[in-house]
């Protein structure tokens, strides 16, 4: 490495076990610009001459740049160099933390799998059947795909207990439509995904919230819920849950499992996230696969447009009466996106690309820890933090301050199941393309917690 007082100062060295150098580099940059060393409109210096600095080939060095200049890091000027691009300034306003959604990953050209997953889909099927009607509970193709995403999970499952359904939501939908009739009851986490929430509402239900601690509804509480409301659905997020993070142990959910036995509850287990979490417990539909509808969305994991969800089935129950549902929320899923994600699994893309959301996601975490206040609740994996506020704030009057900064956040109010409502927000980190864009609104953000005070 050449001597440390020529060196740039946002440059630092290369590790040969760190992966391709190329993205060494551009992870330098990038660092660099997210912490200020690096500001829109800085010139770089010459390949040729960052190759020297680096002691690495001037391919290396060319290949990083352009990586760079596709991720909007870097804009180059003909016959003067590259520069750091002014377009992350240029774009300003709104910064969107609401929405929670994968980040695009770095090093995986999304719109290149999609040509070539979809060229090779067509070149082994034919383009009028991918666009026409597909009624049912999907191909067996797409359910064996189905079943081998969810192996890590659930260990080997037959097919036939998949059903392919066009999202996560559309399947609450039908779910809520098939196992209660308007005016019941289902019982739901005090804090819970405004999906759950509003599907619930839509169908008439009345919602129960079941009292819960660190690691999750307490059994006792479970009972007592059900058998004051005399539900007998059981709708809850296990893994990485939205909104709080957290991750319900093992041994709860055993207990949980048991006591929905006890009781004859029905589960609905909505589980976007155990992949991405890497560390979650078997989840409910092994601990109690008699009575558990188990829904798992690609888009929340891999890329929303996918639109794709795979809901494994109870054990010994026949799936035409979710079928039916489906049909009646959303017809069908897409064809072409569904066949696209069966594709992608049986090849190894998927993988990939969660692979790839996931790292994304530890560097987006790292970021608002270094960042936001220490009150936070968070998953190295997760998409989304959970931010509770110190006593002194007003979270309405800091939701408010953060819209007219150009911020979009999420109030705990448009989680709660029931009259407990805690001050805290949910911050969402996948929607700001850029590292560097997302850092200055979580330091925007951090800033206004810091200053909000409650009103008199």
């Amino acid at each position: 490495m050449a001597q440390a007082a020529t060196m740039p100062s946002w440059l630092g060295e290369l590790d040969p076990a760190a992966g391709p150098r190329y993205l060494q580099i551009v992870g330098l940059i990038e660092r660099a610009v997210s912490d200020g060393r690096l500001r829109p409109g800085d010139r770089l210096p010459p390949q040729r001459k960052l190759a020297e600095l680096l002691e690495v080939d001037l391919t290396t060095v060319t290949r990083a740049f352009g990586e760079a200049r596709e991720r909007g890091l870097l804009d180059a000027v003909t016959g003067r160099g590259s520069f750091i691009s002014t377009r992350q300034e240029e774009a300003g306003p709104p910064l969107d933390l609401s929405m929670t959604i994968p980040p695009a990953p770095k090093g995986v050209r999304l719109g290149e799998m999609m040509e070539r997953g979809i060229a090779e889909l067509l070149a082994r099927s034919n383009a009028d059947q991918l666009m026409n009607y597909h009624a049912g509970s999907g191909s067996l193709a797409e359910r064996a795909a189905g079943a081998a995403w969810l192996a890590p999970l659930m260990g080997a499952l037959p097919p036939q207990r998949i059903v392919v359904a066009p999202g996560a939501q559309t399947a609450l939908t039908a779910l809520f439509q098939m196992l209660a009739a308007p005016g019941y009851t289902v019982l739901m986490e005090p804090l819970a995904y405004p999906g759950q929430i509003d599907a619930a509402r839509r169908r008439g239900l009345a919602i129960a919230p079941v009292a819960e601690d660190g690691d999750g509804p307490l059994p006792q509480a479970l009972e007592e819920a059900a058998r004051r409301s005399g539900a007998r659905l059981f709708c809850l997020t296990l893994t990485l849950h939205n909104p709080t993070c957290r991750t319900v142990p093992l041994g709860r959910r055993q207990e949980i499992a048991a006591m929905a036995r006890k009781l004859d509850l029905t589960l609905i287990e909505d589980d976007p996230y155990s992949l991405l979490a890497g560390d979650a417990p078997p989840p409910l539909a092994v601990l109690a696969p008699e009575r558990t509808w188990h829904v798992a969305t690609l888009s929340k994991v891999l890329t929303p447009g996918l639109r794709t969800a795979f809901v494994v089935l109870p054990d010994g129950i026949e799936g035409d009466g979710l079928v039916a549902a489906l049909r009646a929320a959303a017809l069908m899923p897409a064809p072409l996106m569904t066949a696209l994600a069966a594709h992608w699994i049986r090849i190894g893309a998927a993988q990939d690309l969660l692979d790839g959301v996931r790292r994304e996601a530890a560097e987006r975490q790292a970021l608002a820890r270094a960042i936001l206040p220490a009150l936070m609740q968070a998953h190295p994996h997760a998409l989304h933090l959970w931010q509770p506020l110190p006593p002194h704030r007003d979270r309405h009057r800091l939701i408010e301050s953060a819209r007219q900064a150009g911020l979009g956040v999420m109030a705990s109010d448009a989680f709660a199941t029931g009259e407990q409502v805690p001050d805290a927000i949910r911050v969402a980190l996948g929607a700001v393309p850029e590292r560097a864009r997302l850092a200055e609104a979580l330091r925007l953000l951090a800033g206004i917690i810091a200053g909000e005070r409650a009103p008199a």
